[in-house]
């Protein structure tokens, strides 16, 4: 079942829950603290099982017509059950309801890691386009890869 949380805490809690179990996508400390942190005040949805929270997918805005997947993560478990893809559906749905034109995501090109590159053929599967690269937004070892989509 995926539902929109609006409590700030809940948010926080069920993204360090889910974030600090995917360490090969989110390893950073720093990093995936700042995507715990950001979750409080982004649009977020989790994914439950029995009340207990198995992903989640969060969105900001980055302009006034475009929204960013800005974080996403299920449970490893979970991963190709469809969990994921009724997320990013959801979040389409909400974002086109509120407006927005697009939905932007950014991971890192594929080509570089194995697990990225499986999470580049999700997003492309979801709908996403390649849009651009940026060699050096986060640095050499990880190119960031910016997939758009129309949700007109």
């Amino acid at each position: 079942m995926i539902v929109e949380s609006i409590d700030p805490n809940e948010k926080q809690a069920i993204a360090r829950k889910v974030l600090e179990a995917l360490t090969d996508w989110f390893g950073i400390e720093e990093s995936r603290e700042e995507y715990i942190s950001g979750s409080a005040d982004w649009t977020f949805f989790a994914a439950k099982e029995e009340d207990e929270a198995i992903g989640f997918l969060a969105l900001k805005e980055t302009g006034k017509a475009t929204v960013e997947l800005a974080v996403m993560g299920v449970l490893k478990e979970y991963h190709r059950s469809g969990i994921g893809r009724q997320l990013v559906e959801r979040a389409k749905e909400t974002a086109g309801a509120k407006g927005y034109e697009f939905m932007q995501v950014k991971t890192v090109k594929m080509g570089m890691y194995e697990d990225y590159d499986r999470t580049n053929l999700f997003y492309q599967s979801c709908g996403f386009k390649e849009f651009e690269v940026f060699p050096l937004l986060w640095d050499e070892a990880n190119p960031c890869q910016i997939y758009v989509m129309s949700l007109n």
